[in-house]
């Protein structure tokens, strides 16, 4: 049998073709919001072209949402702050606190390494990072005795909570808080680690939920707890990483008023300039140490007396003003390589052009 192949052609013409006309959706999610936004403009403008038409009906409804307003308003006022700090504002600090094991120095390794795009060898002292145009942060590891506890309350502007998650709060946590509330009591933000040990996706919502309320119950309802699921290549999830980050760049740190009336620093190196005879005829002789730090607070006068924790009391032999270390971002045109942006500045974790020995 042979093949035989038909072709058929047709001509329409140009008046005899036809299309399909579109019809508009009635039905679904993207229908019921354009109507919704369609209702919304037809309302306003009937309520600018008649406004009589849309007031209270009721002297009551009227008089409750009035005096409401007002409570608002007067919720948000507060009694002036004197600002006594001038130039540039120095970095706020950031105190990572959690009990042993819960990935503090990796956290700080982490969100440094978001920031600066460098790794950080080791954890050792204050970390100060630029962290946008007009902020900078110092990164701290809290110590888990005591003494380091109370220390770190004093100076910091917001604590970072390192919670595990499998095991849930421990008691350096409920010590901290405590402490914080004795100072002053700054922006404190919980973080969940150590949540790849659940294996069950309903048992983890529940301890998420539990953990969340309990943190509620120690702080105030609605603060902040961040979830960090688990390790990926030695590292916590960068997506996890990048929403902790931005919350902490964004934040506002409302000034305490001890420290705004009294001048304290945190010291990132010291160096001890003693001559090295009289060490050698005495190995116990007073030495003359010099403290690098931002100043915070009001201003350091010459033959002040300070406290340097865990040492003792001590008078100021004299103040010097030195160049930022770390200074914020300009502007300026930069004339050679040398003159690149600072993005980092720790000396004790061997991070940047100077380094503690």
């Amino acid at each position: 049998m042979g093949i035989w192949k038909f072709c058929i052609f047709c001509d329409y013409g140009a008046d005899g073709q036809s299309h399909k006309a579109h019809r508009s959706r009635h039905s679904g999610a993207s229908a019921k919001k354009k109507t919704k936004a369609k209702n919304k403009d037809q309302n306003s403008d009937q309520k600018q072209q008649n406004p009589k038409a849309f007031a209270f009906r009721s002297n009551a409804k009227a008089k409750r949402l009035q005096s409401r307003a007002v409570e608002k308003e007067q919720r948000r006022l507060h009694l002036p702050v004197i600002d006594r700090s001038y130039g540039e504002l120095p970095p706020f600090v950031v105190v990572v606190q959690g009990p042993p094991q819960v990935g503090k120095s990796l956290l700080i390794k982490t969100l440094v390494k978001h920031y600066t795009k460098h790794n950080l060898p080791d954890v050792r002292g204050p970390i100060t990072i630029v962290s946008g145009k007009q902020r900078r942060l110092q990164f701290v590891e809290c110590p888990n005795d005591i003494n380091g506890m109370i220390d770190a309350a004093k100076f910091a502007d917001l604590a970072l909570l390192l919670i595990d998650g499998s095991y849930g709060f421990e008691m350096e946590t409920f010590e901290f808080l405590n402490i914080l509330q004795v100072h002053g009591f700054p922006k404190v933000m919980g973080v969940l680690t150590h949540l790849d040990k659940f294996k069950d996706v309903k048992k983890l919502k529940k301890t998420k939920q539990r953990l969340k309320h309990r943190f509620w119950t120690e702080i105030y309802d609605g603060a902040k707890l961040f979830y960090l699921s688990g390790l990926i290549h030695g590292t916590y999830p960068k997506r996890e990483v990048h929403n902790l980050a931005r919350f902490i760049s964004v934040m506002k740190f409302p000034p305490l008023s001890w420290r705004t009336s009294h001048p304290y620093l945190l010291v990132d190196r010291f160096e001890d300039v003693t001559p090295p005879e009289r060490v050698q005829m005495n190995s116990k002789c007073d030495r003359n140490v010099t403290l690098y730090g931002y100043l915070r607070g009001c201003n350091l006068k010459k033959g002040t007396k300070v406290h340097i924790a865990g040492v003792g009391d001590f008078s100021l032999a004299g103040v010097t003003g030195l160049s930022d270390p770390c200074p914020l971002p300009s502007a300026a045109k930069k004339k050679g390589l040398r003159d690149k942006e600072k993005l980092f500045y720790a000396p004790m974790s061997g991070l940047g052009d100077l380094l503690f020995m």
